[in-house]
């Protein structure tokens, strides 16, 4: 092998008898950077080749036995170190399937020689404390620039060390930004993206922005929101421009819809466009929050997030769930409140509401899954087999919680038991109880009082962060995060300091349900039209427009009854029920899965764009709607055999569906179509009209 004077230097000096070359913090990183423990080499559960190591480096001492001590030892030769296996493998001095991953005469492979000419010891001499990232975020002005990124590690022994050679960096998205395996970033496409880098167990994101025009825009007026002021930053950096404020009927079908899950009444509407006050909106946002509107369909945001259905639950328990969720919200509980004592309920769950809250996961894995889905909006399902990939989540962590819950008794009667495990499958043995990314647990017998006391402490960002971003999805149309699910450092927010003010707002205040849905609504970013302008067409992410959104299945049904006057009949429940208090996801209804419904079995994903076909072809072609258009009862019928006129059944019908009057233009070409018709022909006109309204993107989608 031929080391040039320099790499000899550079390696020696790692190398000191003060400061040997430690394996975990300098061999872990190399064989990180190179590849060979990443899950489609030696790092896949099987591993590769008959050698296999713990993903990503996730367990140093394990790695260390497998490459020094396994198979005798024969991967590596202390009296000839350049002719180890670990030397000669990777640098394909010897055939290897995974091909070349370092040079022989490289620093890697001097770094290796090094290590094991000194004995390839596991001293453990120092832990990483932190990683320096210069820059974290990266402002481009053009495509086509780049960047270099650098990073130190400090270690708990005081050294610091530039180890960007040896981080991984990605791109999550090689259409907009580029970065080599040495840290230098290229931008290709305007907008905001992500560089993920991966040091040891640190896992970290680099923000990249490019502006989407060369000029800037008009700035934002100034705002006393803070949600306004970090959105219009964030426009501003980017050069969008923003959409002018929503009209009065869009703001207005907009805030009932999103509030209280059904649209405003005719005479409501009629009233709302009628007057004319700066502090209007407020005021209709102050009284919808006190309405039992809203406490229906914030009930069953409630009830989808926690699985309230009847496979799992039956029904009694179902209701009986669905019912005491309701009363929280009734009762504007404190969120912090209600949840801890959801995680500590026991007792009949056919009677006791908050029992239920476990029963809905048939194990322990499964109830850690599902606890830190819902609430801490993470997947730490990702951390079952291995250490999570992308995030700072460990097997200790997963196994650890799924300790905790494994007490949990969850027949009819929920109650803790004094003995329950889970086996780690690392090590074979009982797991030991842990709060994830936190600490383990000694007392089994207070565990769960433990986990629940640090899920819903003030100084734990975790559960409102979660929330507030689930929040914000509800009312907004897309989280600050997304999935809403899968909160870590390498999906970042598109504005990180939005969601930290938000979620420190929501625990400053006692965790307030109401108080944050009043700030996001009454904000001028909610206020947005959705109708675009030149420049900011493309934006789906940085709320220069209002995001346009299917109806969910329930709201749907529901706003086609109101405007039908035909009402629905879903399973035992009396004929009239609206869909958005049925209490089980899976009460019978054709309609509600002909529309899409969430069975609630599940984590339920908010109805997109590009998700809604086949309940737009069922709405066209199905007996959904013309069995409702055509029902004698029903309002069309009704006004026509009352001899109402036609300008008055088109004002009528407008008002019910877009919560607005007909323009001129609309107004005249649907009269025109009228005009001179017998009275079949009328009455089949009118038929067809009412379908055109109901399967329209306009009434369909929130807008």
């Amino acid at each position: 092998m031929t080391l040039t004077p320099s790499l000899v230097l550079t390696v020696l000096l790692a190398a000191t008898p003060q400061h040997p070359i430690d394996f975990d913090t300098q061999v872990i990183p190399l064989l990180t950077k190179a590849g060979c423990n990443s899950g489609a080499c030696h790092g896949a559960a099987v591993g590769r080749g008959g050698f296999r190591l713990s993903l990503f480096g996730s367990n140093p001492a394990l790695d260390h036995e497998r490459i020094v001590h396994e198979l005798e030892g024969r991967r590596i030769n202390l009296a000839r170190p350049a002719e180890s296996l670990l030397i000669e493998k990777p640098t394909e001095q010897i055939s290897h399937e995974g091909g070349t991953r370092f040079d022989f005469d490289g620093p890697e492979a001097a770094l290796l020689i090094v290590w094991i000419r000194t004995g390839a010891s596991r001293l453990q001499r120092r832990q990483l404390e932190r990683l320096e990232i210069f820059p974290r975020e990266i402002p481009f002005t053009q495509t086509g620039q780049s960047q270099r990124l650098t990073v130190s590690a400090h270690f708990s022994d005081g050294t610091r060390e530039d180890v960007t050679r040896v981080t991984v960096f990605t791109s999550t998205d090689e259409g907009a930004v580029r970065v080599d395996s040495l840290g230098n970033v290229q931008v290709l496409r305007s907008g905001l993206h992500t560089i993920m880098l991966r040091y040891l167990d640190r896992v970290e994101a680099v923000r990249v922005l490019l502006p989407f025009a060369d000029e800037p825009v008009d700035p934002a007026p100034d705002s006393d929101s803070f949600i306004d002021r970090e959105i219009n930053k964030t426009l501003t950096r980017l050069r969008i421009p923003l959409s002018s404020p929503a009209d009065d009927a869009e703001l207005l079908r907009r805030t009932y819809l999103d509030l209280t899950g059904r649209l405003p009444a005719p005479e409501v509407v009629e009233a709302w466009l009628a007057a004319d006050s700066s502090d209007r909106h407020a005021r209709l946002v102050d009284r919808l929050l006190a309405s039992d509107a809203f406490v229906d369909w914030w009930t069953l945001w409630w009830a989808q997030l926690l699985r309230v259905e009847s496979k799992s639950l039956q029904a009694e328990g179902a209701r009986t769930y669905h019912a005491w969720l309701r009363e929280q919200v009734a009762a504007n509980r404190p969120v912090d409140a209600m949840l801890r004592e959801l995680l500590l309920a026991t007792g009949d769950s056919y009677e006791q509401g908050p029992a239920n809250f476990f029963r809905v996961a048939s194990g322990p894995r499964e109830r850690a899954e599902f606890l830190s889905e819902a609430l801490l909006g993470i997947r730490l399902r990702c951390a079952n087999c291995h250490d999570h990939p992308l995030d700072r989540w460990t097997q200790d962590d997963y196994h650890g919680l799924a300790a905790i819950l494994a007490r949990i008794e969850t027949g009819r009667l929920v109650q803790l038991s004094d003995r329950g495990e889970v086996t780690h499958p690392r090590t074979g043995e009982a797991a030991l109880p842990r709060i994830p990314g936190e600490r383990f647990l000694n007392d089994r017998t207070s565990a769960l009082a433990d986990l629940a006391d640090w899920l819903v402490a003030s100084d734990n960002d975790a559960l409102a962060r979660s929330l507030v971003n689930r929040i914000w999805q509800r009312t907004m149309g897309r989280g600050l995060v997304e999935p809403v699910d899968d909160l870590r450092a390498t999906n970042p927010p598109t504005h990180p300091q939005l969601l930290d003010r938000l979620a420190k707002d929501f625990v400053d205040h006692g965790c307030d349900l109401r108080r944050t849905i009043r700030l996001i609504v009454t904000s001028d970013a909610y206020a947005r039209s959705s109708r675009t302008l030149p420049g900011n067409e493309a934006d789906t992410t940085f709320y220069s427009h209002g995001i346009v959104r299917p109806l969910s299945a329930e709201v749907l049904a529901d706003a086609i009854t109101d405007v039908t006057g035909i009402a629905e009949k879903y399973g035992d429940e009396p004929t009239g029920t609206r869909a958005v208090v049925l209490f089980d996801g899976r009460a019978g209804s054709a309609t509600l899965d002909i529309l899409g419904r969430c069975s609630r079995e599940g984590s339920c994903q908010p109805a997109t764009a590009a998700g809604d076909l086949s309940r737009t072809l069922h709405l066209i072609n199905g007996p959904l709607l013309n069995r409702k258009i055509s029902e004698p009862k029903g309002r069309l019928r009704q006004m026509l055999g009352e001899g109402r006129t036609d300008d008055d059944i088109l004002r009528e019908f407008y008002l019910r569906a877009f919560s607005r009057h007909p323009t001129e233009q609309e107004r005249q070409t649907w009269l025109d179509r009228f005009d001179g018709l017998s009275e079949s022909q009328r009455t089949a006109a009118w038929e067809d009209f009412l379908w055109a309204l109901l399967c329209s993107r306009e009434f369909t989608n929130r807008r």
